[in-house]
């Protein structure tokens, strides 16, 4: 109890300090004021968002939070942007201009900061800490599209984690047994609307300023590290198949993957190829 007690006040604390929809949060702060003097979370996820950013040559980002405005992915209220205002969207788009120096973050008068794309990854991984600091050797966590297993089940057989199926919200593609891991995915599904019969989704691609059209449905992460599986969720996505299996090769030692193509082909790393089932039986496509 002291364990899911403290869980839940470190997730409602971390929430508020980076909601962009927090007016006391210090992200909001930044991105009102341009400058702050952040809490140590907060530099410490900012420093590794702008790391991860800079790996992936800047298809994962924090500074895309004006464009996802524009297309009404923050407030509801759906819209596809013209080209002229999509593309003065995209000269903010920059993470290599969120300057931390000390304790202070500063951003240009033009740019706008959100972090829902990897916070939730530094979150799960937090909420393990805070289990182990309370004895608990043996949970799994879900927020939504983010999973994190901690040791083993109780009787010591493997944690077993649902893909969700793109076609359908209420049935599983595949499945993972791990133990210890984070086990995040980003997908077209999640958030979209349609108009004019053309269907756009909320994962930009900022290169371009539109629904990234990578040839994949869906991207799932699989690494000891929370936050770099959510950025990486993302990145890959927007890369798409072939780009994401030569970061994944030169980057194996730091995550997994399964990647599921827009026709259905499935694509596993090898490091995770054995802990990974298909729901119709089939054999995915295994790289190393």
């Amino acid at each position: 109890d002291a364990a899911l007690d403290a869980a839940v006040a470190e997730i409602e604390r971390l929430d508020a300090l980076w909601s962009i929809a927090s007016s006391d949060g210090e992200i909001a702060q930044l991105n009102a004021e341009k400058q702050i003097t952040a809490s140590a979370d907060t530099l410490a996820l900012l420093t590794r968002a702008k790391e991860i950013s800079a790996a992936t040559d800047g298809l994962f980002s924090t500074t895309i939070a004006p464009l996802m405005e524009a297309w009404g992915f923050t407030s509801g209220d759906y819209r596809v942007p013209d080209e002229a205002e999509l593309s003065a969207l995209l000269a903010h788009v920059d993470d290599e201009e969120i300057a931390i120096s000390d304790s202070t973050v500063t951003i240009p008068a033009d740019a706008k900061v959100d972090l829902g794309g990897i916070a939730k990854g530094f979150t799960s991984a937090r909420v393990m800490e805070i289990f182990r600091e309370n004895g608990v050797e043996n949970g799994i966590l879900s927020l939504g599209g983010n999973v994190q297993a901690l040791g083993t089940k109780p009787d010591g057989s493997l944690w077993r984690v649902g893909l969700q199926d793109p076609a359908d919200e209420r049935a599983l593609f595949a499945t993972l047994e791990l133990a210890d891991k984070a086990v995040i995915t980003s997908g077209a599904y999640e958030r979209n609307f349609e108009q004019n019969g053309v269907v756009y989704h909320h994962i930009i691609d900022p290169r371009t300023g539109y629904p990234a059209e990578s040839g994949l449905s869906s991207v799932t992460i699989v690494s000891d590290d929370g936050t770099l599986a959510d950025g990486l969720s993302t990145a890959l996505f927007i890369m798409g198949k072939e780009a994401a299996v030569e970061f994944w090769r030169s980057h194996r030692d730091d995550f997994d993957m399964v990647l599921l193509a827009d026709n259905g082909a499935v694509t596993v790393s090898a490091g995770i190829a054995d802990a990974l089932t298909l729901s119709d039986g089939s054999a995915a496509e295994v790289v190393s």
